[in-house]
């Protein structure tokens, strides 16, 4: 017999053990049934698992146990990720925090022992977070991106890359992160709109000063490091400097004019310095122009001795003393206010600095030619499709790759340096001697590489290769990848990429791109904000099933997703209606023990009939990644079809002593396939449940191998479907006129029905006649053709019905029309200021999106009431 009710927390562990010890989510690379395989996008080993790994760990558990469900040999791959300058930086702040070091008082392998000490620790919370989620993964593979066989593979890819002229090394402008120290690659930067000035500065002419040029920047402390000013070649108005030199104000250095179409001549002064050394563009410029590069600043963005009189200070120190210089020597004639998109460090919010630099590139403009065209034959396809033009944008206008890190924590470059000649060595291990002058000294490279070069080998990897593996041969390529839209060019499109040009093989055929997860105004989770969601903490106060059921729910395509203890809550109501409903069941039919199914009975056909639909939209909506209608399919099915409607009309006392008498099996077989429909959203109290089925496959240790429910086609009965949905609707409208009229339970009423249809539907009701006296709580029922007067009985429509209520048996109607009519007032008032701030302009630009989102839903749901209070009181009369 079950708990009066379900305790998650006095369960999940103990159920997780049982599947562990059972070894219920082993892939087996001999297998010959078919493969399903997803690999779990890795989380860093910085801390613990966030809302958005939640999400992704249930949505990728629903595949995987679905498809273990239906015999396929599943494999979802366990791993973390190394997560270069996120660990570097939270174990250094730790080791300042806990003993006032650096790492650089400890040296590169102590440090890199501290690193790896967090890391063991780190992994072991977020795997047992990744448990008490519920995720079934294969942990006999669990994985990390510094793992030897992940290095190896590593080093091969970078090895055949760098042998086909793919890698190189190169002196260029990046983007450089004066807090972390490292170069980084573009998309390693954020762009945020910030309020600047523009600043306009006379640059005179050699020989002539009392002619200049006007030249306006946003950075005047970079004018230290101009090499050239640039003006359009066809823009009359500076004819007189073509070919001549101004001075560089404040440093008394002559740089020529060049002329260049890539001035704007709509834009600013028109006139613009070239300082190749920081900025990307003016490096174009530069390298066009053959223009020397004046490096200002070191490795913390102060400026060196490149700066003359300036050295020593920091960015912002040195805008405000070049300005009040400039101020002095009356060569400043204007500031002005502008906003302007400044970058900085993804990992630390610091203010990058462009700065020209030794660093190892991809082509990846070469490796993007085949990983587009996958995309572009369906050959991977893109969910929700509407992310294919953001990827094919950007692929199409990819850049070179800057894949060197200044880091200690990483993958090492495999690359060493001859110390006698200076001879570059590529291999997958240490040269003992320089294949060049034979010298036996070698060091190796310092810089790690970008993270994202180990983590787009991950699916590769992570299976065996550079070997070709049995699991390499049974589980690539994997299934699919399910991951959040902010990672589709950091990671995905790398997987593509690298998958494609070391394997041979796309790495996986689906990619879907799951929603954001926000807090329940719709704010994006931050610390700094306050409203981060705990995942686990929620899991423990309402349950693992609630939390990764109302994580599917809200899985829209296209829409962020609001979490909320509220909407957690609700999902947790739906585990007791199971559990409740189970317990009924079992207490009633706990002794049958073989299937015995009265089909010739309209109540069941109806049961079946809808389950069978069901399955089939629950199929549907998994196949397309339609998590949220699988989800809501599920929860109408059972919450409503089988509980609050089967349940209800088996419950009277004859009908319940008849079938309990026969050993009728319908209300435990179709709870059984129900749950078993819904294991893969909710684990834990699915497998406690079916333990307890009679009938069920005696032969499966766990609801988590047993069979998936298939469509019994024979089981499809689109007539009694009708009928009992008919039926409902007329219970339904009963108990939504009694309701309005705020009838007391106690109190009965009379009901006539007249068909619209002809009599033959009234025909097809009257077996059902107790039935709905006993739910509408009707004290008289009948089905008559005739109708009856406006003045003594309330009519309704109803498709192909027409009900008629005694108004007599509805109480005082003076008071209800008179609080009606005042509600209706009320609620069109507030229409009509709901539309009203809709329309005001002033409203729609300045108010947050959250807000806008909510006021069209009140309007929305006021229109509703209006409309449906206007029915009432016209049906009144």
């Amino acid at each position: 017999m079950l708990d009066t009710q379900f305790i998650p927390k006095d369960s999940e562990s103990s159920i997780y053990e049982f599947w562990l010890k059972h070894d219920l989510f082993k892939a087996d690379s001999n297998s010959k049934a078919p493969t399903y395989t997803i690999v779990f996008p890795p989380p860093n080993v910085t801390g613990v698992l966030h809302m958005g790994h939640a999400l992704t760990c249930t949505l990728e558990d629903i595949l995987i146990r679905r498809k273990r469900m239906q015999g396929f040999n599943t494999l979802w791959l366990p791993g973390t990720d190394h997560a270069g300058i996120a660990t570097q930086m939270v174990v250094e702040r730790n080791l300042m925090k806990e003993e006032k070091k650096s790492r650089h008082d400890l040296g590169r392998e102590k440090f890199l022992g501290k690193v790896w000490e967090w890391k063991e620790k780190s992994q072991e919370t977020i795997v047992s977070q990744m448990k008490k989620m519920g995720g079934s993964f294969d942990w006999s593979r669990l994985a990390f991106t510094l793992d030897e066989n992940v290095s190896l593979a590593v080093r091969e890819c970078f090895l055949r890359l760098y042998n086909e002229g793919l890698i190189y090394r190169d002196t260029a402008i990046i983007q450089w992160c004066p807090r972390c120290h490292t170069a980084l690659s573009d998309l390693e930067v954020k762009f945020k709109e910030t309020p600047g000035k523009f600043w306009h500065i006379k640059y005179r002419l050699k020989g002539e000063p009392s002619k200049y040029l006007v030249v306006a920047t946003t950075r005047p402390e970079t004018l230290l490091g101009d090499t050239a000013v640039a003006v359009h070649p066809e823009d009359d108005r500076f004819r007189d400097f073509h070919g001549k030199e101004v001075m560089v104000p404040l440093v008394g250095r002559a740089i020529p004019v060049i002329l260049d179409t890539y001035v704007d001549m709509q834009f600013g002064t028109v006139a613009l310095k070239i300082t190749p050394g920081h900025d990307p563009n003016d490096y174009i410029v530069g390298k066009k122009h053959n223009l020397p590069i004046i490096n200002l600043m070191d490795e913390n963005a102060v400026l060196n001795k490149e700066a003359g009189a300036y050295q020593g200070l920091d960015r912002q120190k040195a805008r405000l003393k070049v300005l009040e210089d400039l101020a002095k020597q009356e060569l400043l004639v204007k500031e002005e206010n502008h906003n302007h998109n400044v970058g900085h460090c993804d990992r630390c919010g610091t203010v990058v600095e462009p700065k020209v630099s030794a660093q190892w590139f991809v082509k990846a403009e070469e490796l993007a030619k085949d990983a587009i065209r996958a995309v572009e034959s369906k050959e991977i396809r893109i969910v929700p499709e509407e992310w294919e033009k953001t990827y094919f944008e950007w692929m199409r206008n990819i850049r070179p790759w800057c894949i060197s890190r200044q880091l200690w924590w990483g993958h090492r470059i495999p690359v060493w340096y001859c110390q006698q000649c200076e001879e570059a060595h590529v291999g997958l291990e240490a040269p003992t001697v320089c294949k060049k002058c034979g010298e036996t000294k070698l060091r190796q490279d310092e810089d790690v590489l970008d993270t994202w070069f180990s983590s787009g080998l991950w699916p590769i990897s992570t299976l065996g290769w550079p070997k070709n593996s049995q699991d390499l041969k049974a589980f690539y390529p994997t299934s699919v990848l399910e991951t959040g839209f902010d990672i589709l060019f950091f990671w995905v499109a790398r997987m593509i990429m690298l998958g494609m040009k070391m394997a041979g093989k796309i790495p996986f055929h689906t990619v879907y791109l799951h929603p954001m997860v926000r807090d329940e105004h719709g704010q994006k989770m931050s610390k700094t904000k306050g409203n981060v969601v705990d995942p686990l903490e929620i899991s423990d106060r309402l349950g693992t099933d609630a939390l990764r059921f109302f994580l599917s729910w809200n899985a829209f395509h296209g829409r962020d997703m609001r979490v909320s203890d509220e909407g957690v809550e609700s999902c947790k109501f739906f585990v007791n209606k199971i559990w409740n409903a189970s317990r009924f069941v079992l207490m009633h039919f706990g002794d049958v023990k073989q299937s015995n199914v009265d089909l010739s009975n309209e109540v069941n056909q109806w049961i079946w009939s809808r389950l069978n639909h069901i399955k089939e939209e629950v199929n549907r909506s998994l196949d397309q990644y339609r998590f949220f209608e699988a989800a809501q399919a599920l929860y109408h099915f059972i919450w409503s079809e089988y509980c609050d409607w089967f349940i209800e009309f088996i419950k009277s006392k004859d009908e319940l002593e008849a079938r309990k008498a026969a050993k009728e099996s319908t209300a435990v077989e179709v709870l059984e396939e129900a749950i078993r429909l819904l294991h893969p959203f909710m684990p834990f109290v699915t497998e406690k449940l079916w333990q307890e089925m009679p009938i069920r496959e005696q032969s499966k240790v766990s609801i988590c191998i047993a069979s998936y429910p298939a469509v019994d086609n024979s089981k499809k009965f689109p007539v009694a479907e009708e009928r009992l949905a008919r039926v409902i609707r007329l219970i339904e409208q009963v108990r939504t006129t009694r309701g309005l009229h705020q009838l007391s339970p106690a109190t009965e009423i009379s009901l006539s029905v007249s068909s619209l249809a002809g009599d033959s539907l009234l025909f097809e009701l009257s077996p059902f006649k107790e039935l709905i006296k006993k739910m509408g709580k009707l004290k008289e029922l009948d089905f008559k053709t005739q109708e009856f007067p406006k003045e003594t009985h309330l009519s309704i429509v109803m498709r192909d019905l027409k009900l008629f209520i005694p108004k007599s048996d509805l109480g005082d109607l003076t008071k209800e029309l008179s609080r009606k009519r005042k509600e209706l007032q009320e609620k069109t008032e507030a229409l009509r200021r709901a539309d009203e701030k809709l329309r005001n302009e002033k409203f729609i630009n300045s108010a947050p999106q959250a807000v806008k989102e909510g006021v069209v839903k009140q309007k929305m749901d006021l229109k509703r009431e209006v409309e449906a209070l206007e029915q009432y009181l016209a049906d009144l009369g």
